[in-house]
């Protein structure tokens, strides 16, 4: 269940089949190659993990749990809020294409090299989609066990 709820959190898992989910659109990761696909499901985690919180996954684990209850707050009701006794996967997907066109495809092309501007300006997004997956799926086993 927290693969199927949490691919939904990865904007390009609900995208464009036309292009595989990113997965065709080749681009460079500073000066790695790497398709845009990778990118969301890696690259900038793992960017985000090296750069911001010295390679310790913990701290951004902990800074993603402070925005939960600081930042986020007023958000997490909304988050958690489900009409079915499950999941409601329409608004998670629906929120995911959503995202994929304005951020995840937003002034990519293909053979593009992203870098600063990308990572920087896609990282608020990313941080708040693994929030939301976490709220999401601790509010679903909830439902069903609580």
């Amino acid at each position: 269940m927290s693969d199927w709820h949490n691919c939904k959190i990865q904007p390009l898992h609900v995208s464009y089949a036309s292009d595989k989910g990113g997965n065709t659109i080749e681009v460079h990761w500073y000066t790695r190659k790497a398709n845009l696909h990778h990118i969301w499901d890696s690259n900038i985690i793992e960017t985000a993990e090296a750069d911001l919180y010295n390679s310790a996954l913990e701290g951004m684990v902990d800074a993603l749990k402070k925005n939960i209850t600081t930042e986020w707050a007023d958000q997490v009701k909304r988050w958690e809020t489900c009409t079915k006794k499950t999941a409601c996967p329409d608004i998670y997907a629906s929120e995911g294409i959503q995202a994929a066109c304005d951020w995840a495809y937003k002034g990519v092309t293909e053979g593009d090299t992203l870098e600063d501007e990308y990572f920087y300006s896609r990282l608020p997004i990313v941080y708040q989609r693994l929030a939301q997956g976490g709220v999401r799926l601790a509010a679903t086993l909830n439902r069903i066990f609580g």
